[in-house]
């Protein structure tokens, strides 16, 4: 069960201005025992204001929404003293989209066409304190860098020098959108040492989550687009 520290459900804000979408995560949360709606956004500013209202845990939040978009509101949440979380909801033609609001600070990123359970499950990842990429939202987010032209204003390149050789075959698998409980089969390793490694990775790389731990590795040259 993903229940805050308090036993209490996890209390999620719904931001998307298509209310269907909003319509069917909002049931099948009714539907759980550990997840709760706190609230409805049909944009950015409502998303923000519901967060500060509620003291909700994670926002399921849309990026292309009238007035503040999803990026400028995750920006504004994750920068303040709420402590909510936010799982992006993006469509295959939201690259560019998902870039800022990788850097906005988002912690997790979904594909609309993903079975609510999925989402739900993410949800609760997000909520326990992790965060996580769609492995196809990770396979076009490296080709998006990819596809920058040259000319572009490039970020200094991470270093990944003090890491040792099975953390950096854990990076390299994080960069290929694995979950810990993948990197564990993959390695032959328990889930609670995968967990370890990355946590080693997130210290060492100064990075913020598992996101950051994507880009780290796919700027040292870990993973490619293809």
């Amino acid at each position: 069960m993903s229940q805050t520290t308090t036993g209490q459900p996890v209390r999620v804000v719904l931001a998307d201005d298509q209310p269907l979408v909003r319509t069917a995560l909002r049931m099948v949360i009714t539907d759980t025992t550990d997840l709760v709606v706190a609230g409805e956004a049909a944009n950015g500013a409502e998303a923000v204001r519901l967060v500060e209202e509620t003291g909700a845990d994670v926002v399921v939040m849309d990026l292309r929404m009238p007035g503040t978009d999803g990026i400028e509101a995750t920006r504004i949440i994750t920068e303040g003293p709420t402590g909510a979380r936010v799982v992006v909801l993006t469509t295959f033609d939201d690259d560019d989209h998902v870039y800022g609001a990788l850097h906005a600070g988002a912690s997790g990123f979904l594909v609309k066409d993903m079975a609510l359970d999925d989402i739900l499950a993410a949800v609760r990842v997000v909520a326990s304190g992790e965060a996580l990429i769609a492995p196809s939202v990770t396979r076009r987010l490296i080709k998006e860098f990819t596809d920058r032209p040259r000319s572009a204003p490039a970020a200094p390149p991470r270093r990944v020098e003090g890491i040792t050789d099975r953390e950096r075959e854990v990076l390299t698998l994080v960069g290929r959108g694995l979950s810990n409980t993948e990197i564990a089969a993959e390695l032959h390793i328990s889930i609670a040492t995968a967990k370890t490694y990355v946590t080693r990775l997130l210290a060492k790389l100064d990075a913020r989550d598992r996101v950051q731990l994507v880009i780290i590795a796919y700027e040292a040259g870990l993973v490619s687009a293809a």
